[in-house]
């Protein structure tokens, strides 16, 4: 049989006490299905520090760092007023440990926001990431050299695994378990714990009103113009006269201040109010598809499948707002 396969989660001051322990109890649940000449695993929580107390107060025991096959690094509380520097200066002891970890062959895996801790290590650079969707901007901002990909749950590059928030930990889980134990007892793991083992995509989850806004007033004001007018047919010269540039000015100074063109600002706010109709109204996906501009069905069911993950039908079928049944009023 195959030596365990060891795996260590780096706990430090602060992290998600949940992102500590969510990995383990996802492979022992597998282990226990798994069958006994399967490779099983050798979990331990690991840090440099002798004592961790976690986020909301909670101590964890924890074990000296140790030899392992893949560490997993938790999140912590990325809140509006943190000071990210100085949370990432009082963690050197964690980078350097990750740093060394990565620099003699262990696979590195980071949940949520600990891809901030990958970045610092000087892990990311060259490489595709991901994050929570809510702080990719700030990843990339801070970490220029790689390619963040806030759309994916789980991005692995070279060594490198990085996922989205909090329960994309299951996704990685799953994917160790399905790589180590087979598709069978993946999906028993999935069905026993109640987690999605067909989720691709963290696009369905993005709500745009929680994101910081980006660009100049140029980029505004084209951004106002769109958005007033979401659902006429997108007319790039028409566009730029509005705003007396001309469409090559326009496309230049858009895709400089927000990073992406006007018609894929346009498209995903209409894949953005498509996804609130679905939610909350009993209107047919062809309806809505004309309301937010698309006449063909169709062509509207592709863009939206493509910026989303999923079909409108199988977003409706996923996020549906129930309706509360009327009562009827009492004979009187």
């Amino acid at each position: 049989m195959a030596p365990p396969l060891r795996v260590g989660v780096l706990a430090y001051p602060g992290c998600f006490a949940s992102e500590v322990f969510g990995v383990p109890d996802l492979l022992t649940m597998a282990s226990h299905l798994a069958s006994a000449d399967a490779p099983p695993y050798d979990v331990s929580i690991l840090s440099p520090r002798r004592r961790v107390v976690a986020s909301g107060g909670a101590a964890i025991s924890v074990a000296p760092v140790q030899r392992v096959d893949v560490l997993v690094v938790p999140g912590f509380e990325l809140h509006p007023g943190l000071d990210l520097d100085a949370t990432l200066a009082a963690l050197r002891p964690e980078i350097a440990t990750i740093r060394e970890s990565a620099h003699s062959g262990v696979a590195l895996v980071s949940i949520c926001v600990g891809a901030f801790l990958l970045a610092e290590a000087g892990l990311l650079d060259g490489r595709e990431s991901t994050t929570a969707w809510l702080f990719a901007g700030r990843l990339a901002d801070r970490c220029p050299g790689t390619d963040v990909r806030p759309e994916k749950l789980v991005v692995t590059d070279r060594g490198v695994t990085t996922t989205a928030a909090f329960s994309a930990m299951y996704d990685f889980a799953l994917g160790l378990v399905r790589e180590h134990n087979g598709g069978r007892v993946a999906r028993a793991t999935a069905r026993i714990a109640l987690v999605d083992d067909a989720r691709s995509s963290q696009a369905p989850y993005v709500d745009v009103d929680l994101l910081p806004a980006t660009g100049s007033r140029f980029s505004q004001g084209v951004k106002r113009r769109l958005d007033q007018n979401l659902s006429e047919r997108y007319d790039l010269g028409r566009l730029a006269a509005t705003f007396h540039v001309s469409t090559r000015t326009l496309l230049r100074r858009f895709r400089a201040e927000t990073g992406q063109t006007p018609l894929g600002y346009l498209q995903a706010e209409r894949v953005r109010r498509a996804k609130h109709l679905l939610e909350t109204t009993e209107r047919t996906v062809a309806a809505i598809a004309a309301e937010v501009g698309y006449h063909d069905p169709g062509t509207f069911s592709a863009i939206f499948t493509r910026i989303v993950g999923r079909r409108p039908r199988d977003y409706r079928a996923a996020f549906r707002t129930p309706v509360p049944a009327r009562r009827e009023s009492a004979p009187g």
